[in-house]
């Protein structure tokens, strides 16, 4: 069985991103690096490379539409996602859309399936790609909420920048009763980093 983690960056309030995204402001209407400011920062360069290879360290990926492609992008045929010819992930990754899409093929092993009919489906595809490696809930928030919620995730890793936001895509919408055992906490100026156990 695979084991399925998640890596993601939040603020105090919870929330992933802010309100209004679009292809001009990817994470909403919040300043440019406001949350992911950590992943540039220069102090831990070990620690912040260890998290960032957690978040594209897996054999298969899911993510939802939002994080594939801005909602002002989603009738363009010729969009490929945010990341270029070369994506970060070389591997599979499905993406949870409601219209149906032939794949894309990327540079570097990256291909994008996109998935019409549900989470389980995508979860049971992405098990099948992986061949028994790690599958990677990449985000956005709905979609870590959703797999949360069906109690899908083994590993949660939460970045939490100290900065609130107010409004946008909150981490934990929807997900009921869940119970999280510690594993590891680090921290810089730049936010507190804690690795997760999910309990089912």
């Amino acid at each position: 069985m695979s084991k399925v983690t998640c890596g993601i960056t939040m603020s105090l309030d919870g929330f992933v991103a802010g309100p209004n995204q679009s292809l001009k402001n990817p994470m909403g209407d919040i300043p440019e690096n406001l949350l992911h400011h950590w992943m540039f920062d220069e102090d831990d360069n070990k620690q912040r490379d260890e998290m960032l290879n957690y978040l594209v360290d897996a054999g298969a990926f899911i993510m939802g539409s939002n994080m594939f492609m801005p909602k002002d992008k989603r009738d363009d045929p010729e969009w490929e996602g945010w990341w270029g010819d070369n994506p970060p992930y070389h591997a599979p990754v499905f993406v949870l859309c409601e219209n149906p899409r032939e794949s894309i093929p990327m540079e570097g092993g990256t291909t994008f399936h996109f998935v019409t009919d549900g989470i389980e489906s995508a979860f049971r595809q992405a098990q099948e790609a992986a061949g028994g490696g790690k599958i990677s809930i990449a985000g956005g928030a709905n979609t870590v909420n959703q797999y949360l919620a069906a109690g899908l995730i083994d590993e949660l890793w939460l970045h939490i920048a100290p900065v609130t936001i107010g409004s946008g895509a909150r981490l934990f919408d929807g997900v009921p009763n869940l119970k999280l055992e510690p594993l590891e906490a680090s921290g810089t100026r730049l936010a507190t980093h804690i690795r997760y156990k999910v309990l089912k």
